[in-house]
């Protein structure tokens, strides 16, 4: 086999826990842009898994362009309802028949997308308050033709890109909103599921602006909301504690004005519901992260499928090399950022350039290192074949 084209060098500039500013945001499971972020994939593994049942191989699709168009409610304390549902609009490629045969994927796909939103979301009657349309893109294919020839050819020119480790600051972020959408909502069911988390390090001091839809139905009156806002904070804060070394300040619903009676109160526990609207791929990039310090690709990740889409392909290998290459290290590398880039219709496991850019220790030379971090890219991409069977048991993220 053909030696892979992996160029290492030293990154420029400087690391990212000395820069003096720097700005993170995670958007979470129930923005309507995750939303749709996680019914692509969703719907992307049900047609996989629908394809190698019948097939024995995942044939092709691209499910990366769901849309939610948001709904119209009346959020109030102790009630509230929902007036008109918000819509799922699932649009992309499926391969929706093989030698003839028609296949179910309207019926695989809209209850993949049902299974997911139940899967995530508590206040939520999916099959009230929200209404679904599959728009996929019909196309015939013969079965012999699909993914055929000597190996696996990329599906475009595209590049993807990642980074490791995570600073003080990005960790923060994630595990907030990961605090906040599984442990918390669970104690308090006052919390909805659309959840943000912005994050804006100044030199030792880490600010945390936190966007959480409460549910008027759990609470009685404006005082159990500012109760339960405040509770957010210091929840938040004591959370933070455990993880950040820096000073770190929580506010929380800062839009609220509680001399005019405004407040983040919602029916369903998502902005959705009441003219939000959302797209897959504009939100958290596939380290599930907006990092706009570091390399970052506008790629939709989400619904590409996992087998010669690049789009997806890249962006999460490059993740997770550069997670493994730190990891390696042991010490003797501070921060790596790997980009690949493919060319239309050559081999998967043969990007035209795999770069990767290393921030060594103070005292640690390049050399010592790069050959150690080109053999771990050199491995992942050789193992490019089994991204497939790792994002069907989930054990990659996209957002």
């Amino acid at each position: 086999m053909a030696k892979r084209n992996i160029e290492a060098e030293p990154l420029k500039y400087g690391y990212i826990e000395e820069r003096p500013v720097e700005l993170v945001e995670r958007k979470g499971i129930g923005h309507p842009d995750s939303i749709c972020d996680g019914i692509s994939e969703a719907v992307s593994r049900a047609l996989s898994q629908m394809y190698k049942d019948r097939f024995g191989r995942i044939l092709h699709h691209n499910t990366d362009e769901t849309h939610v168009i948001g709904g119209e409610a009346e959020p109030a304390f102790g009630g509230g309802k929902v007036i008109a549902p918000a819509t799922v609009v699932l649009v992309g490629r499926a391969t929706t028949k093989v030698d003839g045969q028609v296949l179910p994927y309207e019926e695989v796909t809209i209850r993949a997308a049902k299974e997911y939103l139940k899967g995530i979301v508590s206040h939520v009657d999916v099959q009230k308050d929200l209404k679904f349309e599959c728009r996929l893109g019909q196309g015939s294919v013969d079965l012999r033709g699909v993914f055929a020839g000597d190996g696996i050819l990329a599906n475009d020119t595209s590049f993807g890109c990642g980074f490791a480790p995570l600073s003080e600051t990005e960790n923060l972020v994630l595990q907030t909103e990961k605090f906040l959408t599984t442990q918390y909502k669970h104690k308090v069911r006052a919390l909805g599921e659309d959840v943000k988390v912005m994050g804006c390090r100044r030199d030792d001091t880490i600010t945390l602006t936190i966007a959480a839809a409460l549910v008027g139905k759990e609470l009685k009156d404006k005082n159990e909301y500012e109760n339960v806002r405040e509770d957010i904070r210091l929840k938040v804060l004591d959370n933070a504690s455990k993880i950040a070394k820096r000073k770190v300040v929580v506010h929380v619903n800062t839009g609220d004005d509680v001399k005019r009676g405004v407040y983040y109160l919602t029916v369903t526990g998502l902005s959705m519901e009441n003219g939000d609207d959302g797209s897959t791929g504009r939100g958290n990039r596939a380290n599930g992260l907006i990092t706009p310090y570091r390399p970052m690709s506008l790629e939709a990740a989400s619904g590409k499928n996992p087998v010669n889409h690049v789009g997806k392909i890249y962006n999460v290998l490059a993740n997770q090399i550069s997670a493994d290459i730190v990891k390696e290290a042991g010490g003797n590398v501070k921060e790596v950022h790997t980009r690949i880039l493919s060319q239309i219709g050559k081999p998967v496991d043969q990007p035209q350039i795999a770069t990767l850019s290393i921030l060594t220790a103070e005292g640690v030379s390049q050399a010592s290192v790069q050959k150690n971090a080109e053999a771990v890219a050199d491995a992942w991409l050789a193992k490019a074949h089994t991204v497939p069977e790792l994002m069907l048991a989930q054990k990659f993220t996209t957002f």
